[in-house]
């Protein structure tokens, strides 16, 4: 049986989504470089309502075995681009 994954909640004063969303992209910009961070499951929810979540990048499976790197909900095709 494969070992646990652990999810950190970082609470925010924010009071906005997009502005959370924005946070979690700065984040992911920040640090990106950590390999133990999966950023293309980054999700959000309000304060009181943590078993609603919103997902922040669409990361659907592409062909080529990578994931798609634009913001959940994007128009157009998904691309390999990096999460943003």
């Amino acid at each position: 049986m494969p070992e646990p994954r652990w999810i950190i909640h970082l609470p925010t004063t924010l009071t906005s989504q997009d502005a959370a969303a924005e946070l979690a992209a700065a984040l992911t910009r920040s640090l990106g470089h950590v390999d133990v961070v999966d950023f293309g499951e980054t999700t959000l929810s309000e304060e009181d309502a943590q078993h609603l979540r919103y997902r922040v990048w669409c990361d659907m499976r592409l062909a080529d075995g990578g994931r798609c790197g634009l913001r959940d909900g994007h128009g157009g095709s998904c691309g390999a681009t990096e999460l943003r």
